[in-house]
């Protein structure tokens, strides 16, 4: 196994939100490739209860579109109050600003990406506790973030959002969810443009790591 390619597709696999080609198209053969592969991933007691929605459709697309522009500007006040009542505690403010225009850009032009994927899983954790929610998120995640190195692997991106999910039930009468499957996701995929991905800056994993017993250093 060639670790340079595996550690490159690990490392540079990004939220892509600004370098989203909005206009050229995506053939439906690649994301049946990419959701081919994406079903290796593991599921909790190999239940295998997932379904990928795949929309394409204008009109669907605008739909869910102007629902995730309103709940990101909800999202955003709240989170921009919560910062002034408290202070910023981002460990780069130039990568965060960076990350806030992107994800604005990414809200205003959403209903235009040329493929939208919403993975789901069957089953309903709401009101369980926290064994039952590790299990049914814990069977669908992993499946979708396959998804995005296959997409990577392929000159294609994608960005890992849930801002839609305040109004679940509005999209799932769009698209015909059936109400006991739980959407975990909302992936907006598009060629990307410009050249290559770099790895992001991130504290170093010594750091959020502890061995035996927590706050424990190596």
């Amino acid at each position: 196994m060639d670790l340079t390619t595996v550690d490159k597709l690990l490392t540079t696999t990004r939220s892509v939100r600004k370098r989203l080609d909005l206009d050229r198209p995506v053939p439906p053969e690649i994301i049946e490739e990419c959701l081919q592969i994406a079903i290796q991933a593991p599921t909790g007691g190999n239940s295998q209860g997932w379904h990928f929605m795949v929309v394409t459709d204008a009109e669907k697309k605008a739909q869910i579109g102007e629902l995730y522009k309103q709940s990101f500007f909800i999202y955003a006040r709240s989170k921009e109050e919560q910062m002034e009542s408290r202070g910023s505690r981002e460990h780069d403010p130039n990568q965060q600003n960076r990350v806030v225009k992107s994800a604005v850009h990414l809200a205003q032009n959403m209903h235009k990406v040329p493929v939208m994927i919403i993975p789901c899983i069957e089953g309903r954790a709401e009101n369980a506790g926290p064994m039952a929610q590790a299990g049914l998120y814990g069977s669908i995640l992993p499946a979708a973030w396959s998804f995005m190195f296959a997409l990577r692997a392929r000159g294609l991106g994608a960005a890992w959002t849930t801002l839609h999910l305040r109004y679940e039930k509005e999209v799932a009468e769009i698209l015909g969810i059936p109400s006991h499957f739980t959407q975990a996701a909302l992936l907006p995929v598009a060629y990307y443009t410009g050249d290559d991905f770099r790895p992001a800056k991130r504290v170093p994993a010594i750091e959020v790591t502890s061995w035996e017993s927590w706050g424990n250093k190596r």
